[in-house]
């Protein structure tokens, strides 16, 4: 099995960056991937904020089990982080506005009775690759400010963007951390595009996404690859040869497994969340 890992230079350079703004900001917004919303957690991030305000943003939550996000947001807030899920390009910006106003509302009193009636709360937005930072900014700016693309590391820079009369926010880069302890962490953040494709064995991602379906949801994979129910027993590699063959790819199982891989991130296998929420919740 092939060790994942991805820590280019701008990564670092980022987190320094980081370190340098947070006391630039009133309030942070930590986007995770409702997929996998505590694995897709940066604990370097996490350690920087310390007891600086912030606000667990679930991205992507039109590709998640809806019944396990709302799952997932109650057990943040339940363990005194303020959440909520977001789809980045329906969702708009008042829902989270209010979420900053109800977390900084003490703070945002105080100025009042000084006589501040109007400054821009100033948001900084931290998270790993490809989990929406861009998409979401976009969306509240309503312009094509910060650069987007299907794939991770595209964000080089930080930026400054206002949204709205009430909102100037921080765009960083996406950040991983320089070592995974867990390599399923590794295949879950690969396969849902976190980490960069030539990076990873596709295969080994692959079968990992099958062992996930094979327990959570057998029955998209039955309807998406026309398998008869015998197969489901299968071990996940005779079953990604079987698909591989059902494809047209013969025994190409790497070319199989990049549109596994693929079908899977778009949502042709329906929704689904990969991280469970701790027992002792």
């Amino acid at each position: 099995m092939t060790v994942i890992q991805w820590f280019p230079g701008h990564m670092a350079k980022a987190l320094r960056q980081v370190k340098e703004n947070i006391k630039k900001v009133d309030i942070v917004l930590e986007l995770v991937d409702a997929r996998l919303p505590e694995s897709s957690r940066n604990p370097q991030l996490s350690e920087i904020l310390q007891n600086k305000p912030n606000i667990i943003v679930l991205t992507k939550k039109d590709l998640a089990n809806t019944v396990k996000t709302k799952e997932w947001v109650n057990y943040y807030e339940k363990n005194g982080s303020p959440a909520l899920a977001v789809n980045s390009l329906k969702d708009s910006l008042k829902s989270i506005e209010r979420k900053i106003t109800d977390v900084l509302s003490t703070k945002i009193a105080t100025q009042k009775e000084r006589g501040i009636l109007h400054k821009r709360i100033r948001v900084m937005c931290i998270g790993i690759p490809n989990v929406g930072k861009s998409t979401l900014l976009n969306h509240l700016v309503k312009k094509n400010v910060a650069q987007v693309g299907n794939k991770p590391g595209v964000t080089k820079s930080q930026q400054w963007l206002k949204a709205g009369k009430n909102l100037a926010l921080l765009d960083t880069p996406g950040i991983l951390w320089p070592k995974f302890e867990d390599q399923i962490i590794g295949k879950k953040l690969a396969l849902t595009g976190a980490i960069k494709d030539t990076l990873f064995a596709k295969d080994d991602v692959a079968l990992y996404t099958l062992e996930h379906f094979l327990k959570n949801n057998p029955k998209k994979l039955t309807e998406r690859y026309h398998l008869e129910e015998g197969d489901l027993q299968k071990t996940p590699v005779d079953l990604l040869l079987l698909i591989t063959k059902k494809m047209g790819f013969q025994y190409d199982y790497d070319r199989a497994s990049d549109r596994l891989i693929l079908e899977c991130r778009k949502g042709k296998l329906g929704t689904y969340t990969l991280d469970e929420i701790p027992a002792a919740s």
